[in-house]
């Protein structure tokens, strides 16, 4: 009997044992107000001007962790959800690490071996508050799973009523390729939910109930609504999304009760379909001993899912790239196939392809394509060749307009190793192979010139006569691991007439606050190796369609030209912009509208003083809150980097930076910037040199 009431003692202290907390020192560091009352830690911060956001954590040991999530408006507290709980379920899967690849890789099918998905679960151990700059950090750990271990970190930003939710967990397991699924379970299910279906129309249905579904919506996000307030779940736009070669909608969110037999109760969140496109499906690195953080955004709203889903769209431009004055858009590298799918099988050609619709209404200016892609005759026969060709120039020019450029290109793979594209300001015909009696060069009744390439050597001499460029396609991956850096001593790599690399966020990594480390590695890398190139960005997609998922895939550069040029006039300007490295890149969050370093702008030569001192200028536009700008710069052996943290940005925002720094001896210099989402953009290089060279 004594032992039975020593245990009931002990269940029931631990059942009302309280976490301990502990709290900033810089309290007054933002305007986030922080209340510890008995067994509740309560948050409180300002949405809008006339709203506040409140969280509620139990500091219970036992129970929910969060008590309440609401509104405080007109001296009312609204809860939106209570007794509730963030939920995650890693699924760990293997990686193969091959030694000529190791963990820079893509050809994996990680679903194809044995995996296993399990509930993270948090045991309240201890809430710890930070505060930066407006930004304000809770920490509750421990959260565990087979393999995994870490916590959870809410971060609250002053200014506006999102919030990030995420399971910071590491592991000490080697070759280990992970996903997950996130959301929140409530105590009681929301009356309705709502989301926007592929075709952008609002759809808003009582939640009846049932198991729980997944939905393919647009936008990424799924909410629920009460009385008086609603609650959007949404990714990250781009870093959620590991990369594939088919950008399909995979039923990215779901809602209802018993997620997967393995969350209890009603919940709402996101999700990823283990088996991708079924294609190669490498799914999210998760090196040993690195912070991966699966994570997604909560936003609370006062009014209608309507209201609420305009203001998710928000953080995306509502899934378009916005018009900056002085820049056209583009976006390269899509194997659409339209040409060998369509035209040629000599089928009903559509006057307005869905492919065009898609790209115009992402607010694309102008379109590289990547056609042939392992689909045509590039070796010939000739006439064959010839014909695919014309069939490509004739559509590009149809669907071409003064408010859209649609451009020819190839992903050519012959001659000089790897995979690369090509990209001529005008049509040229050419074909890839060549024989002793046939000329280089002939002039065709038809078509006009006519080029026969059979090695490397005649390859450089047609980008040099016809002013085109090449480079390389995903380089260091893919079909391209190991290049560009084989070639970097061959004549073809050296000349102007070779851009560079072309940059796309794989692999995926959640440890990382930026994406595609990769191709920006490279990119220092040739700078450092003494030559002037370039990076663009890269989409390397295949299916273009209105259900498809295209903006969490995609990204496009900011090309410096006034105007589109006309199909029919050649488009000279836009490979003169790229060679020069006029332009920018970016996810389509983040917006750098001017970039120099001591008034001199990238692609172009600045001219060192004797103290090296150089002035940063950026002007930026951003609607995420952003997360950090660093200035990358080189000496032709090292790199460095000055990295400036933004935690006093808030969210939809623009400003002008200055940042002075010692650059002596330095060859070159250029800036990243990153935001909460890990959305992110960059500039091409300012070179450096000194008075005395």
């Amino acid at each position: 009997m004594r032992h039975l009431s020593l245990y009931i003692f002990l269940f029931t202290s631990f059942l009302y044992a309280q976490v301990p907390v502990s709290l900033p020192l810089n309290n007054e560091e933002n305007t986030t107000k922080i209340n510890v009352i008995e067994d509740e830690v309560q948050l409180t911060w300002l949405s809008t001007k006339t709203e506040q956001c409140r969280l509620v954590l139990n500091r219970k040991q036992t129970g929910s962790l969060f008590k309440t999530l609401g509104i405080l408006k007109n001296e009312s507290y609204n809860e939106i959800v209570r007794e509730a709980n963030p939920e995650f379920i890693i699924t760990q899967g293997e990686r193969t690490l091959e030694p000529e690849k190791g963990w820079t890789i893509f050809f994996d099918k990680v679903p194809n071996r044995p995996n296993t998905s399990d509930v993270l679960k948090l045991n309240k151990r201890k809430i710890e508050i930070t505060k930066m700059g407006k930004r304000t950090v809770v920490k509750i750990g421990e959260l565990i799973a087979p393999n995994f271990e870490g916590f959870i970190e809410i971060t609250i930003y002053n200014n506006s009523p999102l919030i990030n939710i995420a399971a910071v967990v590491s592991t000490e397991k080697d070759a280990t390729a992970i996903l997950y699924d996130a959301g929140i379970t409530t105590q009681e299910s929301f009356k309705e939910v709502s989301f926007s279906n592929t075709e952008g129309q609002i759809v808003t249905k009582p939640e009846d109930n049932k198991l729980a579904k997944n939905e393919k919506v647009k936008y990424r996000s799924i909410l629920g609504t009460k009385d008086y307030g609603a609650l959007a779940i949404f990714p990250a736009p781009h870093q959620y999304f590991y990369p594939l070669d088919e950008a399909f909608n995979l039923d990215f969110v779901w809602h209802g009760f018993d997620y997967r037999n393995m969350l209890k109760g009603y919940g709402m969140g996101i999700r990823q379909n283990p088996e991708g496109d079924k294609r190669f499906v490498p799914w999210f690195n998760a090196p040993p001993n690195t912070q991966q953080r699966l994570n997604f955004f909560c936003l609370l709203g006062s009014t209608s899912a309507k209201d609420l889903i305009e203001d998710v769209k928000k953080y995306t431009h509502k899934d378009t790239y916005a018009e900056l004055e002085g820049y056209q858009t583009l976006a390269s590298h899509f194997h659409n196939e339209f040409i060998m799918n369509v035209v040629m099988k000599d089928s009903l050609v559509p006057e307005k392809p869905e492919f065009v619709t898609v790209l115009k209404d992402l607010g694309v200016d102008i379109v590289h394509l990547g056609e042939f892609h392992y689909t045509a005759h590039p070796k010939g026969p000739d006439d064959t060749r010839l014909k695919e060709l014309d069939a490509l120039f004739k559509e590009c020019e149809r669907l071409s307009d003064n408010n859209f450029l649609l451009l020819p290109g190839e992903e050519p793979n012959e001659f000089l190793g790897g995979h690369w594209m090509a990209f001529f300001p005008k049509p040229v015909y050419w074909i890839m192979s060549r024989d002793a009696e046939s000329p280089f060069l002939e002039n065709n009744s038809q078509y006009g010139k006519i080029y026969r390439i059979g090695n490397k050597e005649e390859m450089q001499k047609l980008l040099e006569l016809e002013n085109g460029l090449a480079w390389t396609a995903h380089p260091r991956i893919k079909g391209s691991t190991g290049y560009p850096d084989v070639y970097r001593e061959e004549n073809f790599f050296k000349s102007d007439r070779f851009l560079g690399g072309a940059w796309k966020a794989m692999p995926a990594d959640l440890s990382k606050p930026k994406l595609g480390s990769r191709v920006l590695d490279l990119l220092d890398d040739m700078n450092n190796w003494g030559l002037k190139k370039n990076i663009i960005a890269e989409s390397d997609l295949f299916t273009i369609t209105q259900e498809n998922e295209m903006y969490a895939h995609m990204n496009i550069n900011y090309m410096q030209l006034d105007e589109i040029p006309r199909f029919e006039d050649g488009w000279h300007s836009v490979t003169e912009a790229m060679s020069g490295g006029k332009f920018f890149s970016t996810t389509g969050e983040v917006l750098i509208p001017s970039f120099t370093a001591n008034e001199v702008k990238s692609g172009d030569t600045l001219i060192l003083n004797k103290s090296g001192k150089v002035t940063i200028d950026l002007d930026l536009q951003w609607t995420f809150p952003l997360n950090y700008i660093e200035v990358i710069s080189g000496d032709g052996k090292k790199i460095y980097r000055d990295t400036f943290q933004m935690d006093s940005t808030t969210e939809f925002d623009s400003q002008i930076f200055s940042f002075d720094l010692s650059l002596k001896n330095r060859k070159w210099v250029r800036v990243e910037v990153w935001d909460v989402a890990a959305n992110g953009a960059f500039t091409q290089s300012v070179y450096l040199k000194d008075a005395a060279e």
